[in-house]
């Protein structure tokens, strides 16, 4: 008799066939190496709009450290995203 975890787990396996499927080192390599590249560029903009923001705070400008905050929140999510779509390619093998 199964229990209700190796009932689901049959059925996450059939439903997404790609899941169990292991990587090869050349694939975990390029993982890796997306990370790094990605979390590089997610430094670069947070260090280029700290700045930013540093100034507008200094000089008192409410709205516009506000507005630099916001773009800090969408740079870096915007970064993630593409990480991961690239990811994805590697672990589809495209």
């Amino acid at each position: 008799m199964k229990s209700a975890y190796e009932l689901a787990m049959e059925r996450l396996a059939k439903s997404d066939p790609d899941a169990g499927r292991t990587l090869t080192p050349d694939q975990k390599a390029r993982l890796a190496e997306i990370d790094r590249v990605y979390q590089g560029k997610i430094a670069e903009r947070e260090i280029f709009l700290r700045k930013q923001l540093d100034e507008a705070l200094a000089d008192q400008k409410a709205e516009e450290a506000e507005k630099v905050r916001q773009q800090m929140v969408g740079e870096r999510a915007r970064l993630e995203e593409e990480r991961e779509d690239e990811k994805e390619r590697v672990r589809r093998g495209k």
